[in-house]
């Protein structure tokens, strides 16, 4: 029961990610691998990826996403977006 609880106060967001040209696949498949991304996307448009994170808290996000996302090589901005917590 307490991991169900756990579950549902988990912090949910979405970063949207543009790379180098030529870098998508490297920057997927890194960002894959993390602990807490739960999806990885490549995109056609004005991002070239979107990556689902989950984390205790949102401000936990934010510091994942700028201490590990940001730091894989090829990236070049992210957008973070917080999904609001109800």
């Amino acid at each position: 029961m307490s991991l169900i609880l756990s579950l549902e106060h988990m912090a949910t967001g979405f970063v949207l990610i543009n790379v180098e040209p030529g870098s998508e696949i490297e920057v997927h498949k890194a960002a894959s691998k993390m602990d807490f991304v739960s999806e990885a996307n490549v995109l056609f448009g004005d991002h070239d990826l979107i990556v689902k994170v989950e984390a205790n808290s949102v401000g936990e996000i934010a510091r994942m996403v700028v201490e590990s996302i940001r730091s894989i090589s090829g990236v070049t901005t992210t957008k973070t977006l917080a999904c609001a917590e109800f």
